[in-house]
């Protein structure tokens, strides 16, 4: 209704529905961390949190979040087990996969348990916000597998570069499946020195597991 003679006003525009997020992580600093940034967000609330994989599998079904923020590795399982009990139950709820490390195994495994996104631990309080209304809105944060093995490949390329002859040599003596002690005794160094080298090469890498870098190897190989 407008006043007598006035100019028609608009009806107000409707407020934007509360993205409502369930956070998953073991470290308890971590989630107070992603609660502070999310709850400070305009238009996000955070109902619920867990440090247990178990527990998170009960509470998140009966909360119905918009969107579940996983942790991928926890004490009594993993976040991706987590993703794929709750989506089983309930598809509408969307899940965002939260790493310490850029591992492609757990990538692939996020996407086939239903994960909608996977991000590192390490990105900005700004760009996480963003990501959570992405994936709330129906979106994904996955590359498709071809930008994941052109992105992956030349890393990958730059990265060995760096790798010194020794740290070179040992990689390829991890690839044939020895241990530290094995590739010392090959190489006539200490198993002390050896696993610092390769500490060093999976660091260079991007890698978490000694696995992951064989792996790597053998699809550049074959």
């Amino acid at each position: 209704m407008t006043r007598s003679g006035g100019p028609p006003t608009d009806p107000p525009t409707p407020a934007a529905p509360t993205i409502r997020v369930f956070v998953l992580d073991d470290h308890e600093l971590v989630r107070r961390g992603l609660r502070d940034v999310l709850d400070t967000a305009p238009g996000i609330e955070v109902v619920g949190e867990s440090g247990s994989g178990a527990e998170a599998a009960r509470r998140i079904p009966a909360l119905r979040p918009d969107v579940a923020l996983l942790d991928v590795r926890l004490p009594d399982g993993s976040g991706i087990e987590v993703c794929r009990a709750v989506r089983s139950r309930d598809p509408a709820i969307r899940a965002l996969m939260v790493t310490s490390f850029d591992d492609e195994e757990a990538r692939r495994a996020a996407v086939l348990a239903g994960a909608a996104g996977f991000v590192l631990k390490q990105i900005r309080g700004t760009d996480l916000v963003d990501a959570v209304r992405r994936v709330a809105a129906g979106g994904t944060l996955l590359p498709s597998p071809r930008q994941e093995r052109t992105t992956a490949g030349g890393l990958g390329e730059r990265a060995l570069a760096s790798l010194t002859p020794q740290e070179r040599r040992i990689l390829d003596l991890v690839v044939d499946g020895l241990t530290n002690q094995e590739i010392g005794q090959r190489l006539g160094i200490a198993e002390k020195t050896v696993r610092n080298h390769v500490t060093n090469v999976l660091a260079k890498l991007g890698f978490a597991r000694r696995t992951q870098a064989a792996v790597f190897m053998a699809r550049r190989e074959g």
